[in-house]
Order: C-alpha cells, then structure tokens, then sequence
C-alpha cells in the first residue's frame, strides 16, 4: 500500500490542484446558477410579482436559490439548478439569455405565460443537458430553430399554441430519444420530416400549411386514400374479369351449371384480406414462432417463442408486471404445467446480434442469491426478449407504497432490514465480487424484487450496456434517459460519466424510502424539495427522527433504526469521494443486523465473496455455462 510519505512532491502538488480544480469548478456552477436566475428576474416583466420570493439579498451562502418559487436544485446544500418550472406566472418579454448560466439544469418549463419573440437559435447551447422543455402556449413567433437539434437529451420538447412559422426542421429527426412532441397551433407550413412519423396528428394540427406524415399527403391525396382507391380499382376490375369470364361460359358451355359456379366464384376477397399488413411488433414476430428461445441451463423441454406467446396471451396488456421505465416492460408468462416466468422487451440498441448475445452469454452467467437470474433471451428480427426467474412478492416499491391502502400490508422493521442488507449484498457483489464489475446506473426501488420470502434481488442489472450509444475508454455514459428522477447522483449533471458512486447515490434514496416509507420525490407537506432534500435538511436541524415512518417507532428497534437512517444518509452526501463503497454499506448493515431483535443474521455466502479473487473459483465470474438452444 503506498503511504503518503511515498508520495513525491510533484504528485502530491497535481493531487492537491485537482482537488482545488474541482472544487473551483462547483463553486463557478453555483455562481453561475445565481446569475441565471438574476438574469431571469430582471429580463421578465412579472405583473403578478410570482417571483417575489427571489429575493437575492438574502445572506445564506448556499442552497438559498432553492427555496425560490419555480426553483428546483440538485442538492439543498448548493445552488445548482436542476429544473425551472414557471408554468401559469403571466410573465412576459423575451427567453432571456442569462439562461445560459442554467447549463446544468435538466427541464425548462415557461408553458402558459406571455413570452414573445423568437426562439433563440442558441438555447441549446446554453441548456444543453435538457431532457424537458415546454414553451407551449405563449406568443414565440419566427421559425424553429434548427439548433433544437444540439439539445440531445431531449425526451419531451412542447412548442405547441405559439405564432412559430416556417417549416419544421428535419434536423429534429434525429432527436432519437424524443417521446412526446407537439408544434400544434402554430401558422407552420410544408412537410412534416418524415422521422417524426411517430407522433400523431395531434401533435400537427392547427397549422393550415403543413402536411405529411399523419397529417396526410401534400398537394393531393393522402397515402392512404391513394392506396384505398387502388385497391378498389383492382378490385373492382378482378370482380368484373371473373364476371365476364362466367357469362360466357354460361352461354358456351353448360348455362345451368356454370351459372352456378358464376354465382359461386366470389372467393377473390379473401386473398385480398390475406394480404393485409400486420400491425404492431407482436404480428412481426408471429411469423417467427418456432424460434427457439436460448437458455443457459440444459432444459427438460426446449422452449420456443411462440410457448411465450402463449404464455403471455401474445403479450396483452393484462400479463404486464412492470412498466419497465428505460428498460422496457415485463410481462408475466404462465405456461402450461403452471409456473411462471418473467419476460421482458429490451427496447431497440446499437448492439448487433452478435454482440447482443456475447453480452447474453456474460450476464447469464451471474448467479447470486441477491440477483434475479437471467435464464435466457430470444432474438427475432430487431425484437430482443430477456426471460428472468418470476418473482413472487413483485417489486419493493408496489410493496412499500401501496402499505399505506386500506388492508395492504405493513412492512415491519425486520423485513425492511432484511431487505436493505439483501439488497446491498446483490450491488456489492456487482460492483466487487466480479472479474468485470458491473455499474447498474438504474438503481431504484423498482428494480428490487422480492420472492416469496421477502429476500431481496436486484433485476435489470447490465441492461445499461446493451442500450448505451457512446463509451470512451471503458466509461459509461449518462445519457439522460437513464435513472430514474429522485435517484440520480448531483455529479451527473456535470461529470455525465457513471461510477459505482452513483449507484451507491441511488441504493442511500432507497434506503430512506425503506426508513421513510415516502416516495423519492416526497417529502413533509410545504416542503420544496425531494426526498433527499428533506431527510439533509432535517439532519442539519438536528431532527432527524421526524422523518422515520412511524409505524416503524416504539416496537424496541429505535437505536437500531437510527443507525440505519446514519448508513443511508452516508449515501447520499452530494460529494462522491466522501460516500462509502457499495462493499462498506453491505458490512455497516450486517453489523446492525447482528444485534437486531428479532433478525436472524445467519447466512450461507461464502461462496459469493464480496471482493474479487480472493477464492480461486467465484460463482458467476469463472462460470462454464453455455447456452442451450
């Protein structure tokens, strides 16, 4: 182990000014986050003095911009912006600049005022890390920007209800993460870009020049009237062929008989239904029944995809089990002898088959008792299906956030710390129990699973790999459609680079929904702020016990529940290298559990050591599973 002695002065000079230059760095963003909202207050004209409680004078140094109306940070310790949502404020003039100081921030909402002018062609530049920006219903004319394009997180972009005109630019195609858009009720014309088919007529109408897409065709008739009138054509002169053709045979040859087959010649439509386009991604794969789904362990009977179309009733809406988020929904599979199966649609990836099912090949050879273990995949055409192990229990969150209902069940102290400590030995293990660690970037209570007996395990661990779109020297990056809000670490929105630090962020915001009982976005009532905002705050004002689920308190365990509030709280502090390792949080857990009432600490895995190599055989790193067909 090198000491710091062993340092040489030069090293020590470069550690000491990295550190400074960070620092610096947040400091300048915090700096930056005040500009932005000076700029803000002073450019818009604000009748109904909505902003009366930016108030710039105040003398706290840090955090103090967060308790502005419409004002949401990163952290409550600093002054970094993390959404402005100024919906309804009867403000007016021009998008200031000084929102170029907001860089860090991840939604822009001014839908509803009485904004004027154009779109500045720059915004993305400023706000380039934004995943939300709604413009609608204000009085913004001149064109759309083409610029849009640079804001390449961007999940919901709304410039409906302005006075935009010009065409849409087909450079916003290319925004390949968009899900929700609308440029409705503007004065556009032209063709709608052919990449944003998708979206329907509704995000189109109310704009008299433009055509396209679903809006139907330009200068003529639409696609589909055109292929309705041509299929009826066609139709029409197959019918009066065949017509003609029984007439004279009629007359020729047998009169009575041929009539009747004349009368009785009308089968022409049914091959006109066969060739019918199918609809949807459950029709393509139809044709692919008997492929075989790949599995990692020798099964008694092989399994084909169309067994998981049946177990799944093709995939209805009634077996979904979980919605999935980023990862695609999961649909809960009965087959025929009665068990269960989970299966999941991974949503579309830059991997190639190949490459797909090399890093099938790896995660299905994971085996933990804290994981959910992936049993095999199945690939048909650009369609990629994961089959897990059901579990029985669901997820922590339908479990946890659904106590409070009318005969649901409570989770008791003991089941919520069997919990934790499950799951924080799953994540260690990912992130140093393996040759190759795995970084889940997706932590959430809605990826811990529960089995019958309540044991936690960690899904959809990897599935970042398979949908990431750029790496830089083995890096994962953040790309803003992963992690779900209230879970991700401050440094993102700076750094974009995911790190085992991250995770441990986003397993502390789970274990302060399992302390809590309240959602990641919640906190008391008139509190601005998320949950981790709420639990720091109380902390700071030393009344951390107020924010403990009370039907946790008074059954003996107190002592050893505020410990476990202290390891969550370790978790989430806003700089990275002051959080423990995923590793230290599972010990720090286990330790409480040893003198819990109640809690039987015993366990059984050794096998799965927490840090790599120190056994000459692991399970899951030096597997020789091979996939069965």
């Amino acid at each position: 182990m090198v000491t710091a002695s062993q340092i040489s002065l030069p090293a020590r000079f470069l550690l000491l000014l990295l550190i400074g230059l960070n620092s610096a760095e947040m400091v300048i963003m915090q700096e930056d986050s005040v500009r932005c909202l000076k700029g803000l207050k002073s450019s818009l004209s604000d009748p109904d003095d909505n902003l009366s409680s930016w108030n710039f004078a105040t003398t706290a140094k840090v955090g103090f911009v967060c308790n502005f109306v419409g004002i949401f940070c990163w952290n409550l310790q600093e002054n970094r912006v993390m959404e402005i949502r100024l919906p309804s404020k009867s403000l007016s003039g021009n998008l200031p600049s000084a929102l170029q100081y907001c860089y860090s921030t991840t939604t822009v909402v001014f839908s509803g005022n009485q904004l004027s002018g154009p779109i500045p062609s720059g915004l993305c530049d400023w706000i380039p890390n934004v995943v939300f920006l709604d413009l609608s219903g204000n009085n913004f004319n001149g064109s759309i920007p083409a610029g849009i394009v640079n804001c390449k997180f961007l999940n919901t972009l709304l410039l409906n209800g302005n006075k935009l005109s010009g065409i849409i630019p087909p450079e916003l195609a290319s925004l390949d993460r968009l899900r929700k858009f609308s440029v409705a009720n503007n004065k556009l014309s032209g063709t709608i870009p052919s990449g944003l088919s998708q979206f329907g007529s509704s995000s189109f109408e109310g704009n008299n020049g433009l055509c396209g897409g679903s809006l139907g065709g330009c200068g003529g008739l639409s696609r589909t009237s055109l292929i309705i009138i041509i299929a009826a054509g066609v139709f029409g002169a197959l019918v009066a062929l065949l017509l003609a053709f029984a007439i004279w045979r009629w007359i020729s040859v047998h009169p009575k008989g041929k009539k009747k087959k004349a009368s009785g010649s009308s089968s022409v439509p049914s091959g006109v239904e066969g060739g019918m386009e199918d609809l949807g991604w459950v029709n393509r794969i139809r044709a692919h029944h008997l492929v075989q789904v790949t599995l990692f362990q020798k099964p008694i009977v092989k399994v084909k995809l169309a067994d998981l179309m049946v177990a799944t009733n093709d995939f209805q809406s009634s077996t979904v089990i979980s919605t999935g988020g980023r990862t695609g929904k999961t649909y809960k599979a009965t087959l025929s002898d009665g068990s269960t199966l989970a299966v999941k649609r991974l949503p579309g990836g830059e991997f190639s088959e190949k490459q797909f099912r090399s890093e099938m090949a790896r995660l299905g050879q994971l085996r933990h008792p804290n994981l959910v273990p992936l049993l095999g995949f199945c690939v048909v055409e650009d369609e990629r299906l994961l089959v897990f192990k059901h579990m029985a229990s669901g997820s922590l969150s339908s479990l946890l956030h659904t106590s409070s209902a009318a005969g649901a069940e409570v989770l008791d102290w003991q089941t919520r710390l069997k919990i934790g400590i499950g799951a924080s030995r799953g994540l260690a293990w990912l992130h140093h129990g393996i040759q190759s660690p795995i970084i889940h970037q997706n932590i959430c209570s809605s990826v811990i699973l529960l089995d019958e007996d309540h044991e936690a395990r960690i899904t959809d661990f990897g599935l970042k790999a398979l949908m990431r779109r750029s790496s830089l020297g083995g890096a994962a990056f953040v790309d803003g459609e992963f992690g779900e809000l209230g879970y991700v670490a401050p440094e993102y929105s700076s750094t974009m680079v995911a790190s085992p630090k991250g995770d441990v962020f986003a397993f502390g915001v789970v274990l302060l929904e399992l302390i809590t009982g309240k959602k990641p976005l919640d906190s008391e009532e008139g509190f601005k702020g998320n949950l981790v905002d709420w639990v720091n705050y109380l902390a700071v004002n030393k009344r951390i016990g107020e924010a403990i689920d009370k039907r946790l308190l008074g059954n003996g365990n107190d002592d050893d529940i505020i410990k476990f509030m202290k390891v969550a709280t370790s978790c989430v502090v806003s700089r990275p290298k002051e959080r423990c390792l995923m590793n230290q949080v599972y010990n720090s857990l286990k330790e409480i559990a040893a003198t819990a009432a109640g809690y039987d600490c015993s366990e059984h895995y050794d096998e799965f050591p927490l840090v790599y190599g120190i056994k000459d055989s692991i399970a899951g790193g030096s597997s020789n599973t091979e996939p069965t067909q």
